[in-house]
This record gives structure tokens, C-alpha cells and sequence, in this order.
């Protein structure tokens, strides 16, 4: 064989050997390096290939090398919203092949948010939608007309638990979401307790996020739901502290401030969501009931008791009575006690 052969046979192997050893490293070489097994990676709706390049590059040992291989494959052209996971050791076309087709959901959680607005900065923080977005899909005229809820009530269909959603679901998408869960949350049981009981499915919430805010010992919250059930049949007024200091949350525009004892004067306060003013369930919700308070309203213990007071002798609990002379007793004892542990307000 001539040298000159040789010479040509030599070259077209090496290229055909870089060729094949480039072609390697693009497609099927480690390119995602990780200080941990995965990491989680959010593109924006309606993404350029900037956007993902931004989201993803922080972990490509070779970033030219995903760049050339997503013009191939037209990721470039047609990138894709989402959650994406992506693992350590994964090839280019193994991380191509994920941000096409594997949009991983979220689990959406929240509970006990005392107004519309907590709600929406707690949901925020967890998908794509901002606040602003959320607060104006909720409130739209034609979402609320189809909830058959209002401004006041809006918070009683938002079921506390934890909810699989993708990242980028829209705000709209939320709220059929939330109004989908609320109706199976409602089923033909908790429709029929709450007939039985004489109550909406929004006045059961409402009246369960007072024994919300009335106790944090579950076993205790059939008992006091009971009290109030009682109270509204008799058409007395609740008198809920926690609706007084709702109230002057309210009045004031002030959510952050701690109140730990209602003053007399309080009681005066001339808002609906005042119940020792005003007879009868406030508007709306005080704050987000958890299912163990809706179904404590739902299965009411059925007593005699009218009052109950703070338990001095047994914190978190509460001491309950029949009659007015009874709960006026343990209240003076009750109030002493406020009063030796310097609690003003």
C-alpha cells in the first residue's frame, strides 16, 4: 500500500475517531454535575431558550455542548414551562428528553390562613402565579358567582390539606382546582350532618373556624361546637371572644398584632363580626378552619352547656357550664388568675 494511502486511511480514522468520541460526549456523556442526588429547576411560562438556559446552565459541566445538542433536537425552538427534576449524572439527551416531556407536579400546601389575602401570599410562594394574580382570579365576579360565595365567604372554599398541582398552573386553574376539591370535600355525609345541624356548608365553616380559634385540643372542639349550636338554637348570641379580636383586627387594619385578653370595651365594638353585638354567624370565616374543626361542627357533641371559660387548673382546656351563675364563678376565677399572671392585653 502506498504511503500516501496510508497517510489518508490514518486521517479518515482519526476524524471518524474524534467524530464518534464528539458525538459521545453530546449525547450520551455526564453532563449534569450535582452536589446532591437531584435539584429542582423552574422555567416561566411562555419561555424563549434563554429562560432555560439561565434555569439549567448552573449545573452543565459542558454548556456548549447541551446548547448544540438542543438546536438538534429543536429544544431551542420549543421550550417548555414547568417543574423539572433534574439528576446527577444525566446526560445531554437524557436532560433534553426531561425538559420536553417530564413537567413534574407540586405538592400545594396551606392551613389555618386567617384572611383571603395570607392565603394567596402563602400559595405564591409555592407555584408560578403571584399574589396579585391569585387575589383577582379568586375575586372575579364570575368565579365567585359560580362558588356561590362573595368577598366575605370567599375564604370558606379553600379546604386545607395538601393538593398536587403543577408549578405553572394558572391562577384560574387554581381556583377550579380549589372549587373541584370543595365540592368533593362536600359529599352527600357532610351535606346531610350539616342539614341535620341546620346549616350551610359555609356556615358550618364559618361557625368551625371560631372553635378553630376557640381551642387547640381537637378532642375538645365537639364539645364547644356543641355549646354554640346550642347558643344558636336558643337564638342567644355567641359571644366568641376570638370574633371581638377578628373584629378589631379588622377595624383597625392591623392582622399582626397579638391580642391574649378582650377588654371590656372591646365588646362595644360596632362591627358584624362582633358576636356579642351582633346575634347570630359573623359574615365570614375568622380565619381557615382545618377538617378536624368542620367535621367537630358536623359531629357536635349533644349537651346542655351554654358557657365555657379558660381552665386556669388545665392550660388549653376549657371548663364548661349549664347555667349563667355557674360560668360567672369560674369566669371571677378565671379572671384572677388573668390578673396574677400580669396579662393586660
Amino acid at each position: 500500500m502506498k504511503p500516501k494511502r496510508i497517510i489518508i486511511m490514518a486521517l479518515s480514522v482519526s476524524i471518524l475517531g474524534l467524530f464518534c468520541y464528539k458525538s459521545y460526549r453530546v449525547l450520551w456523556a455526564v453532563n449534569v454535575a450535582l452536589n446532591a442526588p437531584t435539584v429542582d429547576v423552574y422555567i416561566p411560562s411562555d419561555p424563549d431558550f434563554g429562560m432555560l438556559l439561565t434555569a439549567v446552565e448552573p449545573y452543565l459541566k459542558r454548556p456548549s455542548e447541551f446548547v448544540l445538542l438542543a438546536q438538534i433536537k429543536r429544544l431551542d425552538q420549543y421550550p417548555k414551562p414547568g417543574h423539572y427534576v433534574l439528576k446527577h449524572g444525566m446526560s445531554n439527551l437524557a436532560l433534553i428528553e426531561q425538559l420536553r416531556s417530564a413537567n413534574e407536579p407540586i405538592v400545594l400546601k396551606f392551613n389555618n390562613q386567617e384572611r383571603l389575602e395570607d392565603l394567596v401570599g402563602t400559595l405564591s410562594r409555592q407555584i408560578e402565579p403571584d399574589s396579585l394574580e391569585l387575589l383577582m382570579a379568586f375575586k372575579n365576579q364570575e368565579f365567585l358567582t359560580k362558588a356561590q360565595m362573595n368577598s366575605e365567604t370567599l375564604l370558606t372554599l379553600f379546604v386545607p390539606n395538601s393538593y398536587e398541582v403543577y408549578w405553572n398552573v394558572s391562577a384560574e386553574g387554581i381556583g377550579q382546582r380549589m372549587l373541584t376539591e370543595y365540592r368533593a370535600f362536600w359529599n352527600a355525609d357532610r351535606l346531610e350532618k350539616a342539614k341535620a345541624i341546620n346549616l350551610t356548608p359555609t356556615q358550618v365553616v364559618i361557625l368551625a373556624s371560631i372553635v378553630q380559634k376557640e381551642s387547640v385540643k381537637p378532642s375538645e372542639r365537639p364539645i364547644i361546637a356543641g355549646v354554640y349550636l346550642n347558643r344558636l338554637r336558643r337564638n342567644m348570641p355567641l359571644q366568641a371572644d376570638p370574633t371581638v379580636i377578628f373584629a378589631k383586627k379588622k377595624m383597625e387594619n392591623d392582622y399582626q398584632q397579638i391580642i391574649r385578653r378582650v377588654l371590656y370595651k372591646d365588646l362595644t365594638l360596632d362591627s358584624p363580626y362582633n358576636t356579642y353585638k351582633y346575634a347570630g354567624l359573623p359574615p365570614g370565616p375568622i380565619t381557615m378552619p382545618d377538617i378536624n374543626s368542620i367535621d367537630a361542627v358536623l359531629n357536635a357533641e349533644r349537651h346542655r352547656y351554654l358557657y365555657f371559660v379558660a381552665d386556669p387548673n388545665r392550660p388549653g382546656f376549657h371548663d364548661f357550664s349549664r347555667s349563667l351563675s355557674q360560668h360567672n364563678r369560674k369566669r371571677r376565677a378565671y379572671i384572677n388568675w388573668i390578673k396574677k399572671q400580669g396579662i393586660k392585653r
